[in-house]
């Protein structure tokens, strides 16, 4: 609910970024204003960024799109399936009709693991 107060703060940011954290604070039942409020109001209340902010170098994935990131991990996933069959190796897989993961042998049959839900 907008106030008297209320002013309006433009920001810019990589577009793939902006997409991302608009998909995750959907997921958390807020959009990108709720969520920058309670940033801003975490950071006057510590009096310090709400978070380690540090000058090491970024993990894996910093420079990265996300969609260069999902593409290159299916093609690593598709090239180690690849060899694992051409080897003889099982296939670790997930039924999501039945909520369990199985191995795949080269023969087809199927051994499923754990409890299922």
């Amino acid at each position: 609910m907008r106030t008297q107060n209320d002013i309006r703060v433009t920001v810019r940011v990589d577009r793939d970024l902006k997409e991302c954290a608009d998909s995750l604070f959907e997921r958390l039942g807020m959009n990108m204003t709720t969520a920058l409020n309670v940033f801003l109001r975490k950071a006057v209340e510590e009096n310090a960024i709400p978070f380690p902010v540090s000058a090491k170098p970024a993990g894996f994935g910093a420079g990265y799109a996300v969609d260069e990131i999902t593409r290159t991990f299916a093609e690593t996933v598709a090239g180690e399936i690849a060899y694992n069959r051409t080897q003889g190796f099982p296939i670790a897989r997930y039924d999501a009709s039945i909520g369990r993961a199985y191995l795949e042998n080269a023969d087809g049959t199927r051994e499923y693991v754990g409890n299922g839900r």
